[in-house]
Order: C-alpha cells, then structure tokens, then sequence
C-alpha cells in the first residue's frame, strides 16, 4: 500500500465535504420544512425541524438586545478559528493522524456556520433529537462535524503519547 506523501488535500477535500453537505442539508430544510415546523422520523426520539437560530451553540445569546454585536463577534470568532486551524494542517497536516481529521472537521463546520452567519445572519438548525425527558437544542451538520471533531482532538490529546529514547 503506498503511503500519501502529503495528506493536506485530503484534509482540505474532508472540510469542503463538510461545508458541501451543511449546505445541501440547509437548503433541502428550507425548501421543505416551513419555519417553525418539523418532520418526526422517530417518535419522541428524533425530528427534522426548522429553526432559524440567531445565537451561538446551542441557541445561546439567541433573542437579546444586541443581536448585531452578537453576530459581529460569532463571525469574527468562526473566522478566526478557521484562519488558526487552516493554519495548523498548513503546517502539520502533511500525515493522516486523529489531530489533523479533527481539525479538518472542526474546519469545515466552522466554515459551514460561517456561511450561514455571513449570508444570512442567522444559522439554520434542524437535527432537533430528544433521549428520555432530555431535549437536545437543535443542531446541524456543521456542528455535528465541530463536535465530532472536538471529541476526536480530545481523545487524541488523552491518549498516551509515544517516548522516544534517544
């Protein structure tokens, strides 16, 4: 089997297919659930919805007075966090491991909301899932791919790293 002699494409191409399907998956939501309304898939566990979300993660920040600012620093935020990520597989993403397929899923959701904040002033949310009495504020596919990615770098930053002896 050969070995990628640079696996930044590869990375790159995992966060566009992130920012590909965000965007796909928003537009089929807009175009087929009306705002406010909701599609059940599995009844009392998960439901395709349409929610036009103003805030931050998880709606927060969502509905106050200083909506504008609110935006400004989330687009600001979701803008530096992209140049400082693409900076780092820049620099490091020459190999496949766990920390360079995180950042490149942190990427392209991060880029994917930013999208929506910049073009639209809001981010449209529509994965709303409930397990037992626990709602789980509606999400999306960027921030399923920010999550995923959250969790991966975090694991990888657990795991026991390898002592060279020299």
């Amino acid at each position: 089997m050969a070995r990628i002699k640079d696996a930044r494409p590869y990375l790159f191409l995992i966060a566009i297919l992130i920012v590909v399907a965000d965007r796909l998956s928003k537009l089929w939501i807009v175009a087929h659930i009306k705002s406010g309304e909701a599609i059940t898939v599995i009844p009392h566990v998960f439901r395709l919805t349409h929610v036009l979300n103003t805030g931050a993660a998880f709606s927060m920040f969502e509905g106050g007075q200083h909506q504008q600012l609110v935006l400004n620093v989330l687009i600001g935020f979701s803008a530096l966090v992209a140049v400082v990520i693409l900076g780092v597989i820049v620099k490091a993403g020459r190999a496949f491991s766990l920390m360079t397929v995180s950042l490149a899923l942190i990427l392209g959701g991060a880029a994917g909301n930013l999208y929506d904040r910049m073009h639209l002033h809001y981010v449209v949310d529509f994965l709303e899932v409930h397990i037992v009495h626990y709602h789980w504020p509606d999400f999306n596919v960027a921030d399923s791919a920010i999550c995923v990615g959250a969790c991966l770098l975090l694991l990888e930053m657990l795991r026991p790293q390898k002592t060279s002896d020299h």
